[in-house]
């Protein structure tokens, strides 16, 4: 990707960065990603660390709500604080629920803006941004033919306690973050996310194991059950993030994110059929 070829702006009020197919061809496939919340954590940023590359595809990067230039007032600080106060309650709730509803419409709007034609759908996520591809799966908001979900977010709940242990909280569940947590645990709705017919999950050795590579496991295992071309593949050498720190703006690509590239670009080069 180069900054030439990149389109950004807005649809249906969500900014994204679009980058075209080398061949131009009106049947290419559409990739729709999400970033973390960690290192990449915009969109301009992981379209960096992933940028798909030799895919023949559209790739369509959307920024997730209070991230880069949807920042809250006060900013990053801002958002630090919105966190201590309730992780679940004031972000990754309402960050993922809203991300996968404004999905649909903003993939429409650029269907019509940059004639992306009928081509098939894939999505990819990292973290926070696999969660929202998990949710647009489950509620069908697009018709999805592959997916892959990057250092993600499966289950919450042992997700928060393993972000607890690294800054020494224990969060106060109530009912009303586990009601949360019930609506992003998509081991328990694998019979919804199986509506992706093929699913990679990509794992850093270093990522927190039972916050994170188990989750994965489990659910790589509920979809192979449910007949899934589902498979996980653990990445020597890698933590959860993709980048340095702090991630916002566009950075070299490191030698993991290079691997993880490569596993994905194979995988939709294999599941979007084109």
């Amino acid at each position: 990707m180069t900054a030439s070829t990149a389109i950004t702006g807005t649809a249906a009020g969500v900014p994204f960065l679009a980058v075209p197919p080398a061949g131009g061809r009106a049947d290419a496939p559409v990739v729709v990603a999400w970033h973390l919340m960690d290192a990449p954590c915009t969109e301009a940023a992981f379209a960096a660390a992933l940028p798909l590359a030799g895919l023949d595809a559209w790739r369509i990067y959307l920024g997730l709500p209070l991230c880069g230039s949807r920042l809250p007032a006060g900013g990053f600080d801002e958002l630090m604080r919105l966190g201590y106060e309730d992780a679940v309650l004031n972000l990754q709730g309402p960050i993922s629920a809203q991300a996968a509803a404004e999905s649909a419409p903003a993939v429409a709007e650029l269907r019509d803006r940059l004639g992306l034609g009928d081509g098939p759908v894939g999505l990819l996520g990292g973290s926070l941004g696999a969660a929202v591809a998990q949710q647009v799966v489950a509620d069908r908001q697009l018709d999805v033919a592959a997916s892959v979900l990057v250092s993600p977010l499966v289950q919450l709940r042992p997700a928060v306690e393993a972000l607890g242990r690294v800054f020494g909280v224990e969060y106060p569940w109530s009912e009303s973050s586990l009601e949360v947590a019930r609506r992003m645990d998509f081991v328990a709705r694998a019979d919804e996310v199986a509506a992706c017919p093929a699913t990679r999950l990509v794992v850093g050795a270093e990522d927190d194991e039972a916050g994170f590579r188990e989750p994965a496991s489990r659910l790589r295992d509920a979809l192979e059950r449910r007949s899934v071309a589902a498979d996980l593949v653990v990445v020597p050498g890698m933590g959860h993030a993709l980048a340095e720190e702090p991630g916002i703006e566009p950075a070299p690509q490191l030698p993991a994110a290079a691997e993880v590239d490569r596993l994905a670009a194979d995988w939709f080069t294999r599941h979007l059929g084109r």
